[in-house]
């Protein structure tokens, strides 16, 4: 189910900033690469939502 990101679309320094907001914990290498992949899934996902329903413009009721 959709195709593997290769390009990054996650902002690793905001991750971590956020992280930090949350409590005293740090951001593992692999973690904002996990997070990337599943990002790219759901906008996957909401692409083919968006043009099994005629449309162009993905909005948020597509996720």
């Amino acid at each position: 189910m959709g195709k593997e990101v290769k390009q990054m679309l996650i902002v690793k320094s905001k991750v971590r900033e956020y992280v930090k907001t949350l409590g005293e914990f740090n951001v593992a290498g692999d973690f904002v690469d996990a997070l990337n992949q599943v990002a790219g899934k759901i906008l996957y996902k909401a692409a083919e939502r968006t043009k099994a329903n005629g449309r162009k413009t993905v909005s948020a009721k597509d996720i």
